[in-house]
């Protein structure tokens, strides 16, 4: 869920991975593994994408009964394109 999330809502606020990846001062091919669901953030990393892109922790982290009572809101739609197959590995 969290890398559905984060993905969606990278490209409703209009940025590319690569900028995240500057954001948390790593490479791009680390920010990917976020989205492609092989790696986590820290919870630092968490606080900061989550600030970058002004949701909440939670809503990253699919709480969102929790939000839901606290009358909480985010207008990101958790649709986007589609994501390119992955490369298969030649054997």
């Amino acid at each position: 869920m969290f890398k559905d999330r984060l993905r969606a809502t990278r490209l409703s606020r209009g940025f590319t991975a690569q900028t995240l990846a500057d954001q948390l001062c790593m490479g791009l091919r680390n920010y990917q593994k976020y989205e492609s669901g092989d790696a986590r953030p820290t919870f630092e990393g968490l606080v900061t994408l989550a600030d970058f892109l002004s949701v909440p922790t939670d809503f990253l982290l699919g709480r969102d009964d929790y939000l839901k009572s606290l009358g909480v809101s985010v207008d990101v739609s958790l649709e986007c394109p589609p994501r390119r197959p992955r490369p298969q590995k030649n054997r």
